[in-house]
């Protein structure tokens, strides 16, 4: 009689994730964020006609995606990191549908979803990194992760303004679409919940308010939150005054787009960036990225719109120079944070992208009230300035 016996099948466990599968992740991101990111800000142009009121839209998303950012840790316990992982790459979604209606309310709405998505994105991408990239890594990390997803920063922007003007705005969100599409069956196929050091909290968070205040009480925390304000500031200031100063100077919507894809090109030279501070300290680098780039938006606000191709090389060499602050900016938090109160300092962090894009256009909404667009880039230099001297003073040498 035959028998029918059946061996067991060995699968083989997935492999831990490193530093390659989160530059991955990220660097599909870029490209269904990046393409959005030189076309949203002309596209709200185009439709508002005033630069003053631009700012108040700006500020006013921001603000909401404040908000949205302390209530993150809520939903991650009620979804888990991964459905909350997948929430924001859906949302980036809806947010190149939006924009595709090519009205004001439209706009509004996808400008809402673009933010809340990136939001959901960053904090469980950060959460992953922490649980499984050691500390002596994280220099090396983010360097890493800025160097491979400069093709996305470096790229996708002209990509997005190139289809936008000749093919129309269905054709660049319609490109952000498919890479948010590409990014959830890449989340997916790597199956970083495998991880039971992933799993959801089995306590409810704290109160929002709570986290804010215990953040506040440590001031590790609070000078890693002014140093990612302070790159923050720069390049939410880059991607929105910088296209905006080309086309009200005469250049043109695509001279915006070549000037955000020069601008980030440079990111490639953040490897460079990580090993200077592995050897010389993160201190000294982000100082030098602070006081450099300040000096270089100093000039660039002097020319202005009056002399916009030296205004835009004074961009760049700014951009140069904020290239150590996304090297290591992220770096003093990474080694402050206490392991188990992750998911509720890391909600509280990522906030300095919100304050980078509600508290700059709010300043700027009201110097534009007196001046020429070339104050924007001059207040931003007396920023970066502030965020400098702090960090000189007051972080560890020895980070």
């Amino acid at each position: 009689m035959a028998m029918n016996v059946r061996h067991p099948i060995w699968l083989p466990a997935a492999p831990a994730p490193g530093i390659s599968a989160f530059a991955t992740l990220f660097f599909i991101e870029t490209f269904a964020r990046a393409t959005l990111s030189t076309v949203v800000p002309l596209q709200a142009y185009d439709i508002i006609k005033n630069s003053q009121l631009l700012s108040l839209l700006y500020t006013g998303i921001a603000l909401v995606t404040l908000l949205f950012s302390l209530i993150l840790p809520f939903i991650i316990v009620r979804l888990s990191r991964r459905w909350t992982y997948t929430l924001g790459a859906v949302t980036l979604m809806v947010a190149a549908l939006c924009f595709a209606t090519y009205t004001f309310t439209g706009q509004v709405g996808g400008m809402l979803a673009r933010v809340i998505g990136s939001a959901c994105l960053n904090v469980t991408l950060s959460l992953y990194v922490l649980d499984y990239i050691r500390k002596q890594q994280f220099v090396r990390y983010d360097s890493v992760r800025l160097t491979t997803s400069t093709i996305g920063w470096a790229l996708a922007p002209y990509m997005g303004v190139w289809l936008y003007v000749h093919y129309g705005p269905w054709a660049t969100y319609g490109l952000s679409f498919t890479f948010a599409c590409i990014l959830v069956c890449v989340f997916w196929y790597l199956r970083l919940t495998d991880s039971k050091a992933i799993q959801p909290a089995r306590q409810p968070p704290a109160n929002p308010l709570k986290n804010v205040r215990r953040y506040a009480a440590q001031p590790r925390l609070r000078l890693a939150w002014i140093i990612a304000f302070g790159r923050s500031s720069y390049w939410s200031t880059l991607f929105i005054y910088g296209p905006i100063l080309m086309v009200t100077s005469g250049l043109g919507q695509e001279a915006g787009g070549l000037l955000i894809l020069a601008a980030n090109a440079l990111l490639i030279t953040a490897m460079a960036w990580g090993r200077l501070a592995e050897r010389w300290g993160v201190r000294r680098t982000a100082v030098l990225g602070f006081y450099a780039t300040a000096a270089c938006l100093f000039v660039a606000g002097y020319f202005g719109t009056q002399q916009p191709l030296f205004a835009a090389a004074a961009i760049l060499a700014a951009s140069f120079f904020s290239v150590p602050l996304d090297a290591v900016g992220s770096v003093p938090f990474y080694r402050a944070v206490h392991p188990y109160e992750r998911a509720q300092m890391t909600s509280v962090y990522r906030t300095y992208l919100d304050f980078g894009e509600l508290v700059p256009p709010l300043i700027y909404a009201i110097l534009l009230g007196f001046f020429d667009l070339g104050v924007v880039f001059v207040a931003l230099g007396f920023v970066l300035i502030g965020c400098g001297t702090m960090t000189w003073r007051f972080l560890n040498p020895r980070i």
